[in-house]
């Protein structure tokens, strides 16, 4: 499932991150990494989303949360 598909309120975990290297280095700087657990707050639009990770809030565009993969919090490896 990828992260523009989540509904707010969801929780989710990060799968994998398909991202040009930096911006996948810059997410990872912030602490989006693999098997991190983020959190749904808003949605503005289509796949644009408010997240929380790691107790704070980030805005990420369309173009990004379409190619972050994840599955919902609670559901098998």
């Amino acid at each position: 499932m990828l992260l523009k598909d989540m509904a707010a309120g969801q929780a989710c975990i990060v799968e994998s991150i398909d991202l040009p290297f930096q911006m996948e280095r810059r997410l990872e700087a912030l602490g989006m990494t693999r098997q991190t657990r983020i959190s749904v707050i808003n949605r503005k639009g289509q796949g644009i989303l408010i997240i929380k990770l790691r107790g704070a809030r980030f805005a990420l565009g369309c173009q990004i949360t379409g190619r972050i993969t994840v599955r919902k919090a609670g559901e098998g490896a």
